[in-house]
């Protein structure tokens, strides 16, 4: 007679927390008017605790779009956004600012760092902009962000005096300041060498492994795609697959 499973082998795994949901989620512009122009067309995505997915398709098939509403950047035209479970519908403009600043983090293809800041003053921006102060908190908090990503000893340089694949490396370290839930990434290694966008996506990937932060990542790449969780096609408007 076959031995009953012990109740720890029978026991289910939790189910990981949603992070962004969409439903039937739409964007158009100039609306009604005669040139009104829909870019995305009824989209229904959830991103779950600790998923690194990347998201690919065409150019105008409205990735920046998808990524501008879910990073509360921009408000969909119709269709429903939730962060972290929070509908986002009703939320004025300085709610989807705290709840946009608390809750995600934004690495783009071009850095946007300020240049005449050190390294370590860029990263500190995120938390300096929640509480309107520094303090040594905020400063040894940067500094522990700085050295995850390598830069120990670049931290007191001026951005401008750092390379491309380490300027990226700031913006990755300055968009984790806030440990955000969600990080959003749109083509943030576009600009750079083979080397140093691997290195890039190592990092990305070793953040999202060590503290469950989901990462969207866009992409052209396919060898980076193929590297991710699960691949998300954008095609006119529509996620495909």
């Amino acid at each position: 007679m076959a031995e009953l499973a012990a109740p720890d082998a029978l026991a289910v795994a939790p189910a990981r927390p949603v992070v962004v949901s969409l439903r039937g989620v739409r964007k158009a512009y100039n609306v009604g008017k005669p040139f009104e122009t829909e870019v995305l067309h009824g989209i229904d995505l959830t991103l779950l605790r600790g998923e690194f997915c990347a998201v690919m398709g065409p150019s105008g098939s409205g990735k920046s779009t998808l990524l501008n509403i879910i990073g509360l950047l921009d408000r969909p035209s119709a269709g429903g956004v939730a962060v972290c479970g929070e509908e986002t519908s009703a939320l004025d403009d300085r709610a989807l600012t705290r709840l946009r600043g608390h809750a995600i983090g934004f690495v783009f293809q071009y850095h946007h760092l300020i240049t005449a800041f050190s390294a370590l003053e860029n990263v500190m921006m995120p938390m300096l902009g929640a509480a309107g102060f520094a303090d040594d908190a905020m400063r040894a908090r940067a500094a522990e962000l700085i050295d995850s990503v390598g830069l120990r000893a670049q931290q007191h340089n001026g951005a401008a005096n750092l390379s491309g694949g380490q300027q990226q490396r700031v913006a990755i370290a300055r968009a984790l300041a806030m440990n955000p839930a969600l990080l959003l990434a749109d083509e943030p290694t576009g600009n750079l060498d083979t080397r140093s966008a691997d290195d890039v996506f190592s990092l990305l990937r070793r953040f999202n492994q060590e503290h469950g932060t989901t990462v969207l990542f866009v992409t052209h790449n396919p060898a980076l795609a193929a590297r991710c969780d699960k691949t998300i096609q954008v095609v006119d408007g529509q996620v495909t697959a």
